[in-house]
């Protein structure tokens, strides 16, 4: 509570400054960061390592280096919601032509949709965006976080536009319950699960378990799953692009809609690697043995 209340007036400045003097601190915080604190700088290194055996040292500092640059933007935009006006929000952070399509042509088919994503661009700028623009009531699946008054506080980021939260203990029941609205339910899916209860595939060249929660509900809920991309055009600029993967997820084979939102995932990293959230131990678990596979399907059953 007392580190809470100390850093909230501070928290509140950055968020008023001006997009000049804003990035002026994401600079001085980058300095500090990647320089001074070396903030999990061997974990993004390992990660960067494993991911690209391809690329040489030189390549991969760069990369390094222009995560932590991003990644210092990203936090600070992140509080840029407590007071970004809705014109400021829309205009840094639009929707393709295409995506807007996409979502007012399932709007107008009254259909729910799922959303998937990954931590790659500003997914926090992207919820504002898509609630103040589309016709879905946006839902986005979150952990809490363990210290109550920040979670108090990213509440109130997150909902200031209209977008409601979702614990994800509570997402099937909650999307049940939301069943007769029109609902645009979004999955954060690259986040790291229990290795025996996870989906095992190949990321980033390396053995990753995945969470099956949005296969899962969509075969059961059947509603088109959608992956968006969160693209950073310039500094302080992004843009959202949209694509379906799966119309009629029901009648999807096992591990395959899993499978594509990966994959979509891993091209986007490919193609820009300083956007995603190389920080996360997202590699901490192994596989696990085929006779723990067995066991831990027959303990599901």
């Amino acid at each position: 509570m007392l580190t809470y209340y100390i850093l909230l007036p501070f928290i509140y400045l950055i968020s008023l400054l001006p997009f000049p003097l804003f990035y002026g601190i994401c600079d001085i915080m980058f300095v500090l960061l990647y320089y001074v604190i070396g903030y999990r700088k061997k974990v993004v290194l390992q990660n960067l390592q494993n991911a690209f055996p391809e690329k040489s040292p030189g390549e991969i500092e760069r990369i390094r280096r222009q995560f932590y640059r991003y990644f210092c933007d990203l936090l600070l935009e992140t509080f840029k919601t407590l007071t970004i006006s809705r014109e400021a929000a829309i205009r840094r952070c639009k929707l393709t032509p295409e995506a807007q399509a996409l979502f007012d042509r399932y709007a107008a088919e009254n259909r729910s949709i799922i959303i998937v994503m990954g931590h790659y661009g500003n997914w926090e700028w992207a919820g504002n965006t898509f609630s103040l623009q589309g016709k879905h009531h946006l839902y986005v699946v979150y952990h809490p976080l363990t210290n109550k008054y920040f979670n108090g506080l990213m509440y109130r980021m997150r909902t200031r536009f209209g977008t409601g939260l979702i614990a994800m203990k509570d997402t099937f029941r909650d999307m049940v319950a939301h069943k007769s609205e029109l609902d645009a339910t979004a999955f954060i899916a690259d986040q790291t699960p229990a290795p025996n209860s996870a989906y095992w595939t190949t990321f980033l060249n390396q053995d990753t378990p995945v969470f099956q929660g949005t296969e899962k509900i969509a075969r059961k809920m059947n509603y088109p799953v959608v992956y968006v991309r969160v693209q950073r055009v310039k500094r302080g600029y992004y843009e959202i692009s949209a694509r379906t993967l799966f119309d009629q997820p029901a009648a999807t084979k096992d591990g395959e809609i899993t499978t594509a939102h990966t994959q979509a995932l891993e091209q986007d990293i490919c193609a820009q690697p300083a956007y995603w959230l190389w920080s996360h131990r997202r590699w901490k678990h192994q596989r696990p043995t085929p006779a723990k596979e067995v066991t831990a399907a027959a303990s599901a059953i």
